[in-house]
């Protein structure tokens, strides 16, 4: 049996039903999306939920800045509860990268983010728990902080939903049918779906199933791991994200006195077959770096982890396109472990590019697919790849 859609999206994280409720509340409503397991159960399960405007580049900053207003708002904005908690985010740099520092900070300003460079002196009254020597550098957002991921993409599922549109888990994609050049209909293990266009969004599944269609994408898959610490109250009764560069690392705090600490970017995994788990090796030395950058922390203690998947392209940003040569493909992919602070303009930008033919809030042109043939990847200011 076979049923018509005006559009299918293929995965079933946070960007997918991001993506999913632009459409319908721009009054595509007769959309479809699938997912192979349950919603969240890929990277964005598996997410910290930091949101932060620390960039290296103009249109992740303001894709992070306009995200997080949906955040702060999510309720009226969409429907439902984000988690959003007001934390503050830290930027830690070494000497070396003062300047590189210096120069993000003054371009988000620009941009109207709330930012600024910030004294080690001026660190104690921000985060007493912190200890940041006098060669170091700062920069501090107040209103950043951190979400609920499993909320977040709840929320678009149920209000897309709610707007006519259809979910279905646990659905296998085993084609895209196309024909003359273009996207005619999506095949699955329940039935055929007549469609016009696809929206990939399959996060770390992307790469092979965009290859099924003759497409090659420049993604890998790296594991992440988390590694989860309950602070001591007395000594760490509060503390803001931190990003540490010097220690690779980033901290985020969550309720209950948990601080998530995240490392590792480097270590290739696929999608299939991975240890979800933590190293112990990598336990001790995130124990010795954290209670070196918070002294309180020294007694804290280990309360497991979890690995996820980054879906990383060579520049460390997403690609946000249409498939040229493909008419009605698009892709959402690549999000290199910054996806969920930028998801609610992601999902606005790619519907915009499927009902109006282009993105109209933010231009996104520079994310493009063929940046990487054409050799225009966006830079980093830092050795750290994720802070591109």
């Amino acid at each position: 049996m076979t049923t018509t859609v005006d559009a299918v999206i293929v995965g079933g994280g946070v960007m997918g039903c991001s993506i999913l409720y632009g459409l319908a509340v721009r009054g595509m409503a007769r959309t479809m999306l699938l997912e192979r397991d349950v919603l969240g159960s890929g990277s964005t399960g598996r997410s910290q939920g930091i949101l932060r405007m620390h960039y290296s580049n103009e249109v992740t900053s303001r894709m992070a800045w306009e995200s997080l207003q949906v955040f702060k708002d999510f309720d009226q904005a969409v429907g439902g509860a984000s988690g959003y908690v007001r934390a503050g985010y830290v930027l830690i740099a070494e000497e070396a990268e003062r300047h590189a520092l210096e120069e993000n900070v003054a371009m988000q300003k620009r941009l109207g983010i709330s930012t600024g460079l910030v004294s080690p002196q001026d660190m104690k009254e921000i985060a007493p728990a912190i200890s940041i020597s006098d060669d170091e550098a700062c920069a501090y957002e107040p209103e950043s902080g951190y979400a609920d991921p499993y909320s977040v993409t709840q929320g678009y599922a149920r209000r897309a939903r709610a707007l006519g549109a259809v979910i279905r888990m646990n659905a296998t994609v085993t084609g895209v049918e196309v024909r003359g050049g273009r996207v005619k209909a999506v095949t699955t293990t329940e039935g055929t779906l007549s469609t016009p266009v696809v929206v990939v969004a399959a996060g770390p599944w992307s790469r092979p199933f965009l290859r099924d269609l003759g497409v090659e994408v420049p993604l890998r898959t790296v594991r992440h791991q988390v590694v989860t610490f309950r602070r001591p109250k007395d000594q760490v009764p509060r503390h803001p994200v931190v990003g540490d560069i010097p220690n690779s690392l980033s901290a985020c705090p969550e309720a209950g006195g948990l601080t998530l600490v995240g490392v590792g970017e480097d270590e290739l995994a696929s999608p299939e077959g991975y240890d979800h788990g933590v190293d112990m090796s990598v336990v001790e030395e995130v124990s010795a770096k954290l209670a070196a950058r918070m002294p309180g922390m020294a007694q804290a203690f280990f309360r497991g982890g979890w690995s996820g998947l980054f879906t990383t392209t060579p520049d460390w940003h997403p690609i946000l396109d249409r498939v040229e040569g493909l008419e009605g493909l698009y892709c959402a992919v690549g999000f290199s472990g910054h996806g969920f602070k930028l998801a609610p303009m992601v999902g606005a930008v790619m519907a915009e590019m499927v009902t109006q033919g282009r993105a109209a809030s933010l231009d996104v042109s520079m994310l493009g697919l063929d940046r990487f043939r054409a050799n225009r990847l966006l830079g980093s200011r830092y050795g750290m790849s994720v802070l591109a």
